[in-house]
């Protein structure tokens, strides 16, 4: 009975989450179209990683980060290539994933809204010594097999999502 019970739990959360309204802001303050290039996306051949699994906005090293949705800080800290990064769950199961920061301005397992500041643009982890910046990835936990590429580490394609073609002004 306490099986079913929590799979029953579990099934109306796993929908609630997906059903929730996802609206995703430029998460870099005063940052517009003009400072990111839009088809860095998937951009093949990227150093160490291959292909690019997001967008690099730039800004004067420590503007301001927003968290780009509503969500809970899964994790902040420190990897070798993303640098400062900060990593949070929004609506519809999806990470957001926030690298080279700077300053971290958040701490894991906080609920965020849009206006939340998490950091702020830095140059930490692979991109010492590059123009400071925000690396900003947005990776699905529902994976999409429709978005397979056969290039270009074709089969993770489905697992990351264009944060250009879902950020609302």
């Amino acid at each position: 009975m306490l099986k079913n019970v929590l799979k029953l739990c579990f099934l109306v959360v796993f929908i609630a989450g997906l059903m929730l309204k996802d609206t995703i802001k430029m998460p870099v303050e005063g940052a517009g179209k003009q400072d990111y290039h839009k088809d860095s996306f998937w951009y093949y051949p990227w150093g160490k990683s291959i292909t690019h699994k997001g967008i690099d906005i730039f800004a004067k090293k420590g503007t301001n980060i927003h968290s780009s949705s509503k969500g809970f800080v899964l994790y902040t800290g420190q990897i070798s290539m993303g640098g400062n990064i900060v990593v949070i769950l929004g609506p519809k199961w999806r990470l957001h994933y926030y690298a080279h920061l700077e300053n971290i301005s958040t701490s894991s397992f906080k609920t965020v809204n849009h206006n939340d500041k998490i950091g702020t643009v830095g140059d930490s982890g692979n991109a010492k010594g590059k123009p400071p910046h925000l690396h900003y990835s947005i990776v699905t936990l529902i994976p999409l097999p429709w978005r397979i590429d056969a290039s270009h580490q074709g089969w993770k394609k489905m697992f990351y999502l264009n944060p250009s073609s879902l950020i609302q002004y």
